[in-house]
This record gives C-alpha cells, sequence and structure tokens, in this order.
C-alpha cells in the first residue's frame, strides 16, 4: 500500500516538473538605461553661447536700422520729383545712374524712366548736360550707349550735351568719377527714389552739392527684394564713404565742354 502511494507521489511530480518545462517562460525587460543628464557646465557654456549670439544679432540689427535712418534723414530735403524740384536750379549736370539692359539693347523699365527724367529736367532748363553714368565694362553690354541713344532719338537731346561714363560700375564709383574725372561740384542726381538716399549721400562724400529727382514713375517688379537689398547697400556704402577705397580714373574730362569726347 504505501509502495504505491510512493509511486503515485513520483509519478504526479514528474508530471508537474514537465509541463513546467512546457511553459515558455516570460521575457523579461530589461529596464532601458536612462540617458546621462547634461553636466551643469555644458548647460551654462550653451547658454552663455545662445545669449552672446542673440546679443550679435540683436546689435546688428539696432545698427544696420540706424545707418539706414540716419542716411536717409541726412539727405530727405533734398529728394524731389518732377513736379517738386525748385525752376530756379542751376547745376553743372544733370546725372544718371545705370541699371539693366534688355538683351536685345533697349532699357528695362527702371532704365527707360531715369532717361526719361532726366531728359524732360533738360527740357525744362534745370542744366544743358546730362552724364550718364553706366556700366560698359564688357563686350555685348553697353548702360550708357543705350541711355545716349534713347536720349537723342527719342527726346532730342543734342550729342554735344550728352557725357557718358563708361566706368560707373557702382553707385560709388559714379560719384568718385564724376568728381575727379568730370569735375562735377553740383548736379541733379536721377533714380530711382529708394536709390536715390545712398546717391545723395556719396555724392556728398566727393563734395558734390546734389539733389534728387526721383525717377519712380510706376510700379516696378521685384521692388520688394530691391528695397531689402538697399537696406544691406546703405550700410556698405556709409563705410565706403568714409574708407573711400581705390575706384577707376582716367583723364580729366571738361564736363562744359562737348560731351561727343565721351562717345564710342
Amino acid at each position: 500500500m504505501a509502495a504505491a502511494i510512493f509511486c503515485t507521489m513520483t509519478k504526479l511530480r514528474s508530471e508537474i516538473k514537465s509541463k513546467a518545462r512546457k511553459k515558455k517562460a516570460p521575457r523579461v525587460k530589461k529596464p532601458r538605461t536612462p540617458k546621462k543628464p547634461i553636466a551643469r557646465e555644458k548647460r551654462l557654456a550653451l547658454a552663455f553661447l545662445s545669449l552672446v549670439v542673440a546679443t550679435f544679432c540683436l546689435m546688428a540689427l539696432i545698427t544696420v536700422l540706424t545707418v539706414n535712418l540716419s542716411l536717409k534723414a541726412s539727405v530727405k530735403d533734398r529728394i524731389f520729383t518732377l513736379e517738386t524740384m525748385p525752376g530756379d536750379a542751376a547745376v553743372d549736370c544733370i546725372i544718371v545712374l545705370g541699371c539693366g539692359v534688355k538683351a536685345d539693347g533697349t532699357p528695362s523699365d527702371m532704365l527707360y524712366d531715369r532717361i526719361k527724367t532726366a531728359c524732360l529736367l533738360y527740357q525744362a532748363g534745370v542744366s544743358d548736360t546730362i552724364l550718364f553714368s553706366g556700366d560698359h565694362g564688357r563686350e555685348g553690354y553697353d548702360e550708357v550707349g543705350t541711355m545716349k541713344r534713347v536720349a537723342h532719338e527719342e527726346f532730342g537731346i543734342p550729342l554735344e550735351d550728352i557725357f557718358l561714363d563708361h566706368a560707373g560700375f557702382s553707385t560709388y564709383e559714379t560719384m568718385a568719377r564724376a568728381s575727379h574725372v568730370f569735375g562735377v561740384r553740383s548736379a541733379v542726381v536721377v533714380t530711382q527714389e529708394y536709390h536715390l538716399y545712398r546717391a545723395l549721400y556719396l555724392a556728398e562724400a566727393y563734395d558734390i552739392e546734389a539733389h534728387g529727382v526721383s525717377a519712380s514713375l510706376r510700379g516696378y517688379q521685384g521692388q520688394t527684394m530691391r528695397d531689402l537689398r538697399e537696406v544691406a547697400a546703405r550700410c556698405k556704402d556709409a563705410l565706403t564713404a568714409l574708407v573711400k577705397p581705390d575706384f577707376v580714373g582716367g583723364e580729366p574730362i571738361d564736363i562744359h565742354g562737348d560731351g561727343q569726347v565721351t562717345h564710342d
């Protein structure tokens, strides 16, 4: 009897162990290793760097705004339109700043309006001389030649009253050469209004007594981008007016002489 009970208990233990082995042991998830916290010194360094960058950006913005506002304020009283330009103005010449010419050799809308404004000022007796200044530094592109052609053929300006500055590659170079090469001491500057502030500021830097007449006769495509670029350009040329870097010079040309000596 005892032997039978012992055999039965042994059999039951074997069955229990067998079932236990068949059961799949549950997978124990390993605890995630927490990320090491950033050291306090590193956090402080990053915060300091962020503060330095933010301060630099703020100071740069303040500088840009201050330069632009100061530059514009210094010349705004000398900017006119065709209708408001004083009738008794008598100057050495009318300086026209060049800009884009189309592939077919015709002026862009902005350039045409500058030419037209200058010719109307000439016809109103503001000056008997027009100085067209622009880029003629490469073959197949000639801003000043285009300006001369339109002024003469469309508006009847005599060729002898048209002077060409073939090396007016920038506003700065135009004013520097007008002063040192052509001997200009007084002028009416013609370009679109957004550009006039910088042009008059540079003219003053080269001892040219200048007034400006806006050639903004219509809306122009892409003007928003030009306005944004001009903000940076005013800062650049405010520094340029102080440093006065080298420019393309040349033999002196009498602005009161015959303009045809400057033609191709």
